[in-house]
């Protein structure tokens, strides 16, 4: 597992409302922490691309709503810039959920992936059909 840029543009705060690019039956979910993220005092967790997070799901089915998942954020609208010095915005904020070892839940992943997304999480990257 890859790591990221120190300089990654964390975009998406606590609180953040996400739409799931999978086809496990969340629609909408809340991000409620960021795992793996050494904080600072009195800084709220916030996610970038590549950001493992656990999330709640407010819109899906009556099997997945309210529940507790983690996820992994595959694209984000805040600007970001690569190592190359491009600059790399999507259209919405988007995430997969997945198991805590990274594993996609869902068979299928609507729209593109961040392809720092895919270089850290291997099962995201196959499943994936179009990377960014």
């Amino acid at each position: 597992m890859k790591g990221l840029a120190g300089n990654q543009t964390r975009g998406l705060p606590t609180a953040a409302r996400l739409h799931v690019a999978d086809n496990t039956g969340a629609k909408v979910v809340q991000i409620i922490n960021v795992l793996k993220l050494g904080g600072t005092m009195r800084r709220l967790p916030a996610a970038g691309v590549g950001d493992m997070t656990k999330v709640s799901v407010k819109k899906g089915t009556p099997e997945t709503r309210r529940q507790m998942y983690t996820a992994v954020v595959i694209r984000q609208r805040r600007p970001f810039r690569r190592v190359d010095g491009s600059w790399v915005q999507f259209e919405d904020n988007a995430c997969v959920l997945t198991n805590e070892k990274g594993d996609v839940q869902g068979s299928e992943i609507k729209g593109p992936v961040a392809r720092e997304a895919a270089e850290r999480w291997p099962r995201i990257a196959a499943t994936a059909k179009q990377i960014v």
